[in-house]
C-alpha cells in the first residue's frame, strides 16, 4: 500500500521490514496481536493494539519471569493487515498503519467500569483487550507521566535512560517512592477516577510497563504510548507533540473531568502542562510536579526553585512540587484537592 510524499526514512525501512518479513515467514514466525488497554464512555470506546510478527513460540517466551530491555524491541510490524473488532455482538474492522498499529473509535454499548472488546484476524489467535469506560458522572481524572515519575528511568542522564531503557532487566527497575500509595489514595477520594498515563516510551515497551505498574501496585489504567522511528514527514516523532495532542484529545473526549496532571521537573511536563492549562483551564484541577534530585535537575539542564507549599499557577490552578509521593499527598491535602 503505498503512501504518496512518504519521508525517505519511511520508505527506507519499509523496503527493510518487506525483506525481512519475508524471509522470517519462511522460518515460521507468525503474527500475533498485542492488545494495549483502550477506554472510552457509554456508546463509544477507544480500541489500541498491534500486530506483529513474532516465533512460534512467543506465548511461552512472554511467561519468562526476566526480560531484558533490548528484546521488546525485537519485533516487525505487519504492516495494513485488517483486524476485527467485536464489542458487544458489533462487528467493526479496522486497518492497521504501517507500523502495525491500530487506534479507531467503535460504537461500544458498553457499562461503566472495566469492559473487553475481542479482537481477531484469519491468522492469528484472537485476544481480549480491556477498556475502561468512564461514568458520566466522574468529575476527576488522573493522567501520570511515566519516566522519572512514577519509575525511575533517570531520562535526564541519556546513556543511563539507554541502558535502563535496552539492557537492563524490567525487574531491577525502580519505583518511585511514595507514588504507588498516592495515586491509590486519589482514587479511593474520588470513586471511579480513572487513571491515564502518558508518555514519550514506544508502545513496545507496553507490555513491560503494563508489568511494571501492576508489580508495584499502581491503579491499572490506560497506557497512552507513541511510536519511535521515522514517520510520512520526518526521521523522528515528536514526543511533546505527541503529549499535547493527547491532552487536548482527552479535553474534548470528556470535557467535564478536571485533570490532576502529575509529571516531573526534568523534561518538559511543566510547560506542556501549563500550555494546557491556560488552554484548557476548566480542565484542570491541578498540577502535581515530581521535584528530581538537585544532580538529576542539573544534568537534566535545568535548576528548578523548591516549591514546599502550594502555589497558584497563571490562571488559578493549584500547582504542588515534591520530591515523592508522600510530600505529594501532603500538599494535596493541604490544599483541598482530596
Amino acid at each position: 500500500m503505498a503512501i504518496p510524499n512518504l519521508h525517505r526514512a519511511a520508505r527506507i525501512e519499509d523496503a527493510v521490514h518487506k525483506l525481512v518479513e519475508r524471509r522470517l515467514r519462511r522460518t515460521g514466525w507468525r503474527t500475533n496481536i498485542i492488545a494495549y488497554t483502550g477506554y472510552g464512555a457509554p456508546g463509544w470506546a477507544r480500541v489500541m493494539c498491534r500486530v506483529l510478527l513474532g516465533r512460534p513460540d512467543t506465548r511461552q517466551r512472554g511467561r519468562l519471569e526476566k526480560v531484558r530491555g533490548w528484546r521488546s524491541f525485537t519485533t516487525l510490524p505487519a504492516k495494513h493487515v485488517t483486524v476485527t473488532i467485536e464489542t458487544g455482538g458489533v462487528v467493526h474492522e479496522a486497518q492497521a498503519d504501517r507500523s502495525g498499529f491500530i487506534d479507531t473509535t467503535v460504537e461500544a454499548d458498553l457499562p461503566p467500569g472495566w469492559g473487553s472488546v475481542r479482537l481477531s484476524m484469519p491468522d492469528a489467535e484472537p485476544v481480549e483487550a480491556p477498556v475502561r469506560i468512564l461514568d458520566p458522572e466522574v468529575r476527576f481524572g488522573i493522567l501520570s507521566d511515566i519516566d522519572d515519575t512514577v519509575m525511575v528511568t533517570a531520562l535526564p542522564r541519556p546513556l543511563l535512560a539507554a541502558w535502563n531503557t535496552f539492557v537492563l532487566d524490567e525487574h531491577a527497575r525502580a519505583a518511585v517512592p511514595g507514588m504507588a500509595v498516592l495515586y491509590e489514595r486519589l482514587v479511593t477520594a474520588h470513586p471511579g477516577a480513572p487513571v491515564f498515563y502518558l508518555s514519550t516510551g514506544a508502545w513496545n515497551v507496553a507490555p513491560t510497563l503494563t508489568r511494571f505498574l501492576s508489580r508495584h501496585l499502581y491503579p491499572a489504567g490506560p497506557l497512552l504510548l507513541t511510536n519511535w522511528g521515522p514517520t510520512q514527514d520526518r526521521w523522528f516523532r515528536s514526543g511533546r507533540e505527541h503529549k499535547r495532542a493527547t491532552l487536548a484529545r482527552l479535553a474534548k473526549e470528556f470535557p467535564d473531568v478536571r485533570w490532576l496532571l502529575v509529571g516531573d521537573d526534568g523534561q518538559h511536563d511543566p510547560e506542556i502542562y501549563r500550555e494546557f492549562a491556560a488552554a484548557h483551564p476548566d480542565n484542570v484541577a491541578a498540577v502535581a510536579v515530581r521535584r528530581l534530585s538537585p544532580a538529576q535537575s542539573v544534568l537534566a539542564g535545568s535548576l528548578p526553585v523548591p516549591h514546599d507549599q502550594p502555589t497558584e499557577g497563571p490562571i488559578g490552578q493549584k500547582w504542588l512540587s515534591a520530591p515523592d509521593g508522600a510530600g505529594l499527598w501532603t500538599l494535596l491535602r493541604g490544599a483541598g484537592l482530596v
